[in-house]
């Protein structure tokens, strides 16, 4: 499967941006979606996660209440919405697809879990 990610951009502290990813190439409701951010000088960290069926979700705790992640399998999409941003949430986002797992199941927060990456869209906040 192929991801692209998209929606990044230059925001305020206390804004908001809506991240999506556009996935192709292969059946969208077989894999578990995660997104990744990486901040400069620092390790790729887990944000967010979806169940195939959409219904569970988790979070790293940074984010919990501020962002929020959805999926819609029939447009092949995974949004995080992104709320109350800090200038500490300034990072590359990346989505990325797990093809393990059955229909409920949480979305890993291990990188090496996930088989398909995106390509990453910038997020920026100031102060």
């Amino acid at each position: 499967v192929q991801l692209q990610a998209s929606g990044g951009g230059l925001v305020q502290a206390g804004g908001s941006l809506r991240l999506s990813c556009a996935a192709s190439g292969r059946t969208f409701s077989w894999y578990v979606m995660g997104w990744f951010r990486q901040a400069p000088g620092k390790e790729r960290e887990f944000v967010a996660g979806i169940s195939r069926n959409g219904i569970n979700t988790n979070y790293v705790d940074s984010v919990k209440g501020r962002f929020t992640i959805s999926r819609d399998n029939a447009k092949n999409t995974v949004y995080l919405q992104l709320n109350s941003l800090k200038p500490e949430d300034t990072a590359t986002y990346y989505c990325a697809a797990d093809s393990a797992g059955n229909w409920f199941v949480v979305a890993p927060r291990r990188r090496d879990e996930y088989d398909y990456w995106g390509q990453g869209t910038q997020v920026t906040v100031s102060s």
